[in-house]
């Protein structure tokens, strides 16, 4: 049965990250499930006259207004989390739930509730889960029953075994699960963005508890307070990771916590800005993988989603709709050069919009979040399709810019000297090809091509529909170079000599060819396989494909490959990599289940192209460059 568990609060003294942890326990009783968020965390003045309470001598919250609820917990044995979860409508009105990340000034801890699943339904008891390596055949979520490779038996058992619980439920998978690695460092957490393809995985296969009860967790997490050296972060950071650990309470009794890491432990302490935007992206491919929607009703989920849109949509400096981070925020989170816009953050970004939009209603509360969110959706789509692309007939545009222009109706708007244009770039773009540029700000202008963000951009339709063609036709046509011995190359070239140096520091693990510094991932062979199939070329992924499953067994399964032609395993890879084998299951179980795929991107939205909100028409001081280059977005 479902229990909601309230944990004990500490001393007035401001906690330790290991002792805000325990706040994550197994010792109290249950709430009614109609609590709103801001209760969960610290109750208001406001919300106490709303929801009389009275707290004993050890501060657990005892409801008085729900005794009828607390007294007839025994006959909803078997009551699952969607009976249990509320409305989206409930107290819409209260905007209390609103506020529930806002530290107080005040050394007092906050309350944190969890949601434990302790029946014989949960996917944590062995009655219920499938033991994929006893069997030859599997049966995918629609339904349909194939014979099993040999690669895909043994990946299965791999992510089986990687699977992390807490008390009792899986609640993710650990990024790397090799017996041999005596310093595993943190490839023994839970990290968001790793788990994506392992969560698509169980959700094809049927398996959705542990995606759900992922979600639930981490978005509890989301609530702690974050803080490097005296100074937090904005409201909705997602963390970066987090690992399950058992600490002793006394001499006789232990308990398993959370640990999260938002960036603080992290190689340069950079904040994880791809982690909420991957968490928004799994909470709606749960719901359309498993039909289970009322995950996305609930309260405090809706909250966590408006958190992290706030966070994303918070006003600043920059003059572009993209968003502005740091080196190493995203999958490249080593000093790699992609600091400002980078294209693999704005494709997330992208499509965390999208999501958002779908999945907030429209009332009071919302409607201006859902009103910025439509704004800049029509902003953001219009900036990296006309100033990120290139193919041949842009680069021979850049390569007669005019530079200094001092005007509103300048063509060299970001003042790109022609100069910046790599020798490598004029004779590899082919003539039917093209792609979105690494990075774009002021006078500069990154030509690597990243292929996270292009395939991502291809699946959300940030890009348009013939940009997409040309994104395919480019990796068709430049094969050796981004899928070469393995798939896939992170970024196409490599950082080398003094490039290397200047750009990387010297970075003794992003060498030329190697781990970030275009190293070879076969973890990217589920974004290119949902591309390809977006595009009606499923092909390309299945050559892909069985490319990589001729290695990947034989090889231990490992994190990514060196040399330009991705020849050899990683000098510093991991083996038994847990988003290396979920990303080769991904792919396989997306190409048979076509109509499970078209669940997972998204179609142009023309409307989008319609909403403009820059008021330049009423003025009639400048022109609006987007009605101007309209008619070429759509047909380029």
């Amino acid at each position: 049965m479902s229990a909601i568990h309230l944990l004990r609060r500490f001393s007035m003294k401001s906690p330790s990250r290991f002792h805000r942890s325990l706040l994550f326990s197994k010792s109290s009783m249950d709430l009614p499930p109609d609590l709103p968020r801001n209760a969960l965390i610290r109750p208001s003045s406001r919300f106490l006259s709303t929801y009389p309470t009275a707290f004993n001598s050890t501060q657990r919250l005892i409801s008085s207004s729900n005794s009828n609820w607390i007294s007839e917990k025994a006959r909803r044995i078997g009551v699952s989390l969607r009976e249990l979860s509320t409305s989206v409508e409930t107290n819409s009105g209260d905007k209390t739930f609103e506020r529930i990340h806002v530290q107080s000034s005040l050394n007092s801890n906050p309350l944190v509730i969890e949601r434990i699943h302790k029946d014989e339904e949960t996917v944590g008891e062995s009655d219920s889960r499938v033991e994929i390596g006893e069997v030859k055949n599997v049966e995918t979520l629609g339904g349909k029953v194939r014979e099993e490779s040999e690669a895909e038996k043994e990946a299965w058992r791999i992510l089986e075994d990687s699977v992390v619980r807490y008390c009792g439920s899986p609640v993710g998978t650990v990024a790397a699960n090799d017996p041999g690695d005596k310093l595993p460092l943190n490839y023994d957490q839970v990290f968001i963005r790793d788990f994506v393809p392992s969560a698509l995985a169980f959700l094809l296969k049927g398996e959705g508890d542990i995606v759900r009860n992922f979600l639930l967790h981490t978005l509890q997490l989301q609530s702690w307070e974050k803080t490097v050296d005296c100074y937090s972060p904005g409201q909705g950071l997602m963390p970066a990771s987090f690992k399950v650990r058992t600490v002793a309470l006394d001499e006789n009794t232990t308990e398993e916590v959370l640990d999260p890491d938002f960036g603080e432990s992290a190689i340069g302490r950079v904040a994880p800005v791809d982690s909420g935007l991957w968490w928004i992206i799994l909470l709606r491919a749960y719901g359309k993988l498993t039909g289970d929607f009322s995950l996305q009703e609930r309260i405090d989920v809706q909250t966590g989603i408006k958190l992290i849109m706030n966070l994303c949509l918070a006003d600043g400096f920059d003059m572009f709709p993209t968003l502005l981070v740091t080196d190493g925020s995203c999958m490249i989170d080593r000093r790699m050069g992609i600091h400002g816009h980078p294209l693999e953050i704005q494709s997330l970004f992208y499509s965390a919009l999208r999501c958002s939009r779908e999945m907030l209603p429209v009332n009071d509360s919302s409607k201006d979040l859902v009103r910025a969110i439509n704004n800049r959706l029509s902003a953001l789509s219009f900036h990296i399709r006309e100033y990120y692309w290139v193919d041949i007939k842009k680069i021979n545009e850049i390569y007669r810019y005019k530079t200094e222009e001092y005007s509103t109706d300048a063509t060299n708007k970001f003042n790109i000297y022609p100069e910046q244009i790599p020798p490598w770039l004029m004779d590899w773009i082919p003539e039917q090809g093209g792609y979105l540029l690494g990075n774009l700000q002021p006078a500069h202008m990154d030509f690597r091509f990243f292929t996270l963000g292009n395939f991502w951009s291809v699946v959300s339709s940030l890009s348009t529909p013939k940009q997409n063609e040309a994104i395919l036709n480019l990796i068709e046509a430049k094969w050796d170079d981004i899928i070469g011995n393995m798939p896939l190359k992170i970024c196409y070239p490599a950082l080398e000599y003094d490039d290397w140096r200047i750009i990387t520091g010297s970075d003794p693990k992003n060498t030329p060819w190697s781990y970030h510094n275009s190293g070879s991932w076969p973890t990217l062979l589920w974004q290119f396989t949902l591309a390809c199939m977006k595009m009606g070329r499923p092909e390309l992924a299945e050559k892909a494909l069985a490319l990589a499953e001729k290695r990947l067994m034989a090889d231990r399964w490992p994190e990514y490959y060196d040399t330009r032609s991705g020849k050899f395993i990683g000098k510093q890879s991991r083996l038994y990599q847990t988003w290396t084998v979920a990303g080769f299951l991904t792919s396989k179980l997306l190409l048979a289940n076509p109509e499970m795929a078209s669940l997972l991107f998204w179609e142009e939205d023309y409307e989008l192209l319609d909403i403009c909100v820059c008021g330049l028409s009423k003025t009639g001081r400048k022109k609006c460059s987007r009605v101007a280059a309209k008619t070429q977005i759509l047909v380029r």
